[in-house]
């Protein structure tokens, strides 16, 4: 099973893909430096496969590699750097 995350610029969002289909979504709403993520979704057949973390990380990494910071409005996204401490720094 390959898993691929990538960020869609035009859709403000990053998107799981597994074996090349579409999984689940975070919203990532860009304002200047600040990235806004106010909703993850995996869909309910991908469901308790670890995707939404994979997910999460993949924006979260890429959003570093930008030089940006987040505003976690989503649950998920902020109990996600709650839980992984080595993310706290990309907060706004």
């Amino acid at each position: 099973m390959t898993n691929t995350v990538t960020h869609h610029v035009e859709k403000q969002r990053y998107e799981i893909h597994v074996d090349g289909v579409f999984a689940g979504l975070t919203q990532a709403l860009e304002d200047g430096e600040v990235v806004t993520m106010p909703h993850t979704k995996i869909f309910d057949e991908f469901e308790g496969q670890g995707l939404a973390s994979q997910l999460v990380t993949g924006a979260l990494d890429d959003i570093r590699s930008r030089g940006k910071k987040i505003v976690a409005e989503c649950p998920y996204v902020a109990q996600f750097v709650v839980k992984h401490p080595e993310y706290a720094d990309l907060l706004a």
